[in-house]
């Protein structure tokens, strides 16, 4: 049994098309969690939080240990080289 595909221009249509919809669906799924991540933080500022310093720790608990602690070192040493 063959598998029937519709080809425009050398192109398989259909894979196409479902590739296509199924990019759509995620979209739609990532923008909802983006809407849901933004009230979350407007939650923790409406506690009191700072959401900047917030989002700078989530940054730095997705590096590893190694690449954090380059970044400290790199940042004391600018900090110190500027009278900071």
């Amino acid at each position: 049994m063959t598998e029937q595909t519709t080809e425009t221009g050398g192109i398989a249509a259909d894979r196409l098309r479902s590739l296509i919809e199924r990019i759509e669906r995620l979209e739609e799924e990532k923008k909802a969690i983006s809407s849901d991540i933004r009230d979350i933080f407007a939650e923790a500022k409406s506690a009191g939080f700072d959401v900047k310093i917030m989002r700078a720790v989530i940054k730095l608990r997705k590096m590893n240990a190694a690449d954090r602690d380059e970044q400290e070192f790199l940042l004391d040493t600018y900090k110190k080289a500027l009278d900071i």
